[in-house]
């Protein structure tokens, strides 16, 4: 079995249009090919390959409340690339 190394992470509450812009400045950097992210204890810099695994997932977790999660992930081999294909409707 691999190991998994977490080489970047960050929560943050921020209202919705503060997320908005976040995640249109990532699409910009994606379609770049290269992502830098950094906050005041650590910094990433990855290069993206042309294809890659897109999963979009929303979860409903049940325990006092209800609480609910949107989570939008990029998978990739280094080395590799991954066909692609997802309709957003």
């Amino acid at each position: 079995m691999g190991r998994e190394t977490i080489l970047f992470k960050s929560e943050e509450r921020k209202n919705r249009s503060e997320i908005a812009g976040i995640l249109r400045l990532i699409a910009d950097k994606v379609e770049e090919g290269k992502v830098s992210l950094s906050n005041n204890a650590q910094s990433v810099e990855v290069s993206l390959p042309e294809n890659m695994v897109l999963e979009i997932k929303v979860e409903e977790e049940v325990k006092h409340k209800k609480k609910y999660s949107l989570e939008i992930e990029l998978e990739w081999t280094e080395g590799g690339e991954e066909p692609g294909g997802v309709v957003i409707n």
